[in-house]
């Protein structure tokens, strides 16, 4: 699930890179750019969580903390439908990287050689 939030960034960054105008450019790059090093970031993570590596548990449950508050800033109007998928998402990454075998697995050694999640 961290994979695909990294790759539905990565996306919207090259979106927005495609959609730049003179008018908002510096706006436009910093946008861009701050979707793509996020996305690739996520990645990283997210191979940090397959590899049950101990350091990336303490950025996955930072990040979908932030997501849960982006979801609540979306909460109202046309973008309920936002808020709930952003929500859903999150709590079941938290769901699954609280989980018994997850905090075994994350805590016990520097890497082990079995994915967890």
């Amino acid at each position: 699930m961290v994979g695909l939030e990294g790759l539905a960034l990565i996306v919207l960054g090259i979106g927005e890179a495609l959609t730049i105008h003179g008018d908002r450019l510096v706006l436009g790059l910093t946008t861009a750019g701050f979707f793509l090093v996020y996305g690739v970031a996520l990645g990283f993570v997210a191979r940090g969580l397959w590899k049950a590596v101990r350091w990336s548990r303490g950025p996955t449950v930072f990040t979908q903390l932030i997501q849960l508050l982006v979801a609540y800033s979306f909460w109202g109007g046309s973008t309920k439908a936002v808020t709930i998928a952003l929500a859903v998402a999150a709590l079941a990454v938290l769901i699954c990287v609280f989980q018994k075998a997850s905090t075994e697995a994350l805590a016990g050694g520097e890497a082990n050689d079995h994915p967890v999640l």
